[in-house]
């Protein structure tokens, strides 16, 4: 293959179920896949175009798993097919994240790759691109730093990881401290003290450092998939993958590098992200009507009824009295209707409907 002359990659990794999105996200057809927003894309396809402004569209990487790999080549048709990834078992971040910073160093020794989450929400692409750029540029110039975008943090949020970062007055911060979800009382404190932020999931970095780091941090798991460096980008890899890939430890690329390595570094971001992880989240940044409803896809006929989230096939007419703070999801054969406070129990709401309907309603 001709080599580019541009060496910036993305990796987009598109392997997960959202089951906290459920009825929607379906093992079958998980979220990503999913016009989420009513904006006529998918996620994924809303992603791809994103990247691909700095990334030429043949130096982007798709990372799913097998059963999803006829959903990337209908949704992402420019796509090669060596591109699309298929991962033969869930294996969290950190094998899938090193494979494929192995395949762009075989082909672009030099490669700065940024790596992306397939179902985030960017409401100011505009300042994205310029973040992006500043990342781009602040890794080729320290080509040993591991690099992550933080979300300026706007509510003391319980449901995203933190960062805590050493307060300078350069643009880029020295990370401390990772912090797992934190209570609502921790999250305040993190939000008051003012170099906190949230993790995005998105990562910049040389291949050479990203790969190195694995080296000294996951020497076993970096030795499985070195051994294969052989078959990468050849007819080999999935034969290969297909043998090794389940041997891979199953961990994030937090707790496999970003913890453990000392030039890990992040940028403050304020673009609007959203890592649409749950029916909530959502409500937040979607447009509201009058009465603070947020509305996909439904034609909503509403009285003394505020702060609902509401989602529906195309054009269903959906009335509601005096309801508050609810979230509606009507998909397929099923109707779920919670209240808002129960958005981080759609995952025990999924297996108890499950238990009762079976698979059939997935």
């Amino acid at each position: 293959m001709e080599k580019s002359m541009n060496n910036k990659f993305a990796v987009i990794m598109a392997g997960g179920v959202g089951s906290r999105f459920w009825p929607v996200s379906k093992q079958s057809f998980p979220k990503q896949f999913h016009d989420m927003l009513g904006l006529g894309s998918s996620l994924l396809q809303i992603t791809f175009d994103r990247l691909k402004k700095q990334v030429p569209a043949d130096q982007i990487l798709i990372l799913t798993n097998t059963d999803y790999i006829h959903l990337v080549k209908e949704q992402l048709p420019e796509v090669m097919i060596e591109n699309i990834v298929a991962e033969p078992a869930m294996r969290n971040t950190a094998p899938c994240i090193l494979l494929a910073a192995l395949k762009i160093q075989k082909r672009i020794p030099s490669a700065i790759m940024i790596v992306a989450p397939s179902d985030t929400f960017v409401e100011n692409d505009d300042q994205f691109q310029q973040d992006l750029t500043t990342a781009f540029q602040y890794c080729e110039q320290h080509p040993e730093s591991l690099m992550t975008m933080g979300v300026e943090p706007d509510s003391p949020n319980t449901g995203f990881g933190y960062i805590e970062y050493i307060a300078s007055d350069s643009t880029v911060k020295k990370v401390n401290q990772f912090r797992e979800k934190p209570d609502f009382e921790t999250a305040k404190k993190y939000v008051d003290a003012g170099n906190f932020l949230w993790n995005s999931g998105t990562f910049i970095w040389s291949v050479d450092a990203v790969v190195s780091a694995f080296a000294k941090a996951e020497p076993e798991l970096y030795k499985l998939f070195i051994n294969g460096v052989k078959f990468y980008n050849e007819p080999g890899e999935k034969i290969f993958l297909a043998e090794n890939y389940p041997k891979a430890k199953n961990i994030s690329i937090d707790y496999a590098i970003m913890e453990r390595s000392t030039h890990v570094y992040v940028l403050p971001v304020d673009f609007g992200w959203n890592d649409v992880g749950t029916w909530g989240s959502l409500y937040e940044r979607l447009d509201k009507d009058q009465q603070e409803n947020a509305v996909v896809n439904a034609d909503l006929s509403s009285e003394t009824s505020s702060g609902n989230m509401i989602r529906t096939a195309k054009g269903k007419k959906v009335i509601i009295k005096d309801l508050n703070d609810y979230i509606i999801v009507d998909e397929d054969d099923v109707l779920m209707i919670i209240p808002k406070t129960a958005d981080q129990d759609i995952k025990d709401i999924r297996n108890e409907a499950m238990n009762k309907y079976g698979n059939l309603i997935g």
